[in-house]
């Protein structure tokens, strides 16, 4: 059975995710519908390519992701669909897949791209506001029920990119910045253990605060206790135990976070 993931910044109170189901259900009844999240901070396109990124691997081949963080809709940005590994993808051309692809990259998998411009695969009135339901939705169903992905668009070679921030070298050790900020409050930055190899001692430093070494459970700490620890993404993040590092260190995402190795 075919899976559909959903993933948007819509919340759920107005109702966008549900009928997006809906049109799904109508032409393809049989899928099973997936949630990764509709609370996507608005229009963070690089927030949505981060947890799709996380989130993906873990689908069987053949799921088929619906991405919708879209500013650019009804404007002269395209709507894509692609085939990244073993999954597929379906969104706005605006850097939402940006994650996938590089993936796909670095370990020589499928990679293809279709510009969605077959409006018989669409709904047959078509909002300039709503894209996920009237296009993005019903082309997932289409694909989901046997329709080939060449027959939904035109192939196309340049998807839109990200420039995704990625950690400086220095004479210490590494400059990152944070990139996620979670519902706990936990801080998710751009390094991760490839950039901690090797290292028996090291500092976080975060805003105007300093933290000792890695932990590796939040129990080995008190509660209040501000730590630093790889997530279950891999990634280093600052966390305060049973607390919000957000909220303590008044932090946001593009703040820096810099490691240094006391060896």
């Amino acid at each position: 059975m075919t899976v559909i993931t959903l993933l948007t910044d819509f919340g759920t109170r107005d109702g966008y995710p549900g009928v997006m189901k809906g049109v799904i259900w109508k032409i393809a009844p049989g899928v099973q519908i997936a949630d990764l999240s509709h609370d996507i901070s608005p229009q963070n396109i690089l927030e949505a390519g981060l947890l799709l990124g996380r989130t993906a691997p873990y689908f069987p081949p053949g799921t088929i992701h619906v991405a919708v963080v879209d500013p650019g809709v009804g404007t002269s940005r395209r709507g894509i669909a692609a085939q990244l590994g073993s999954q597929y993808f379906v969104g706005p051309d605006n850097g939402l897949f940006s994650l996938i692809i590089a993936h796909a990259e670095v370990n020589h998998e499928t990679i293809k791209f279709v510009h969605l411009n077959r409006p018989e695969y669409w709904l047959s009135s078509v909002s300039s506001v709503f894209h996920g339901r009237d296009v993005f939705a019903p082309v997932a169903a289409y694909l989901a029920s046997g329709v080939s992905l060449d027959a939904l668009g035109t192939k196309i070679e340049d998807p839109v990119r990200l420039e995704i921030p990625t950690p400086v070298r220095t004479r210490k050790g590494w400059l990152g910045q944070v990139i996620h900020i979670d519902h706990f409050g936990n801080l998710s930055t751009n390094l991760n253990l490839s950039h901690l190899q090797n290292v028996s001692a090291m500092v976080v430093k975060i805003k105007d605060r300093q933290v000792s070494g890695l932990v590796s459970t939040f129990g080995e700490r008190p509660a209040g206790t501000l730590i630093a620890l790889l997530d279950s993404s891999g990634s280093l993040a600052i966390a305060v135990v049973n607390g919000s590092a957000a909220n303590v260190l008044n932090s946001k995402t593009s703040d820096q976070a810099e490691v240094i190795f006391n060896d």
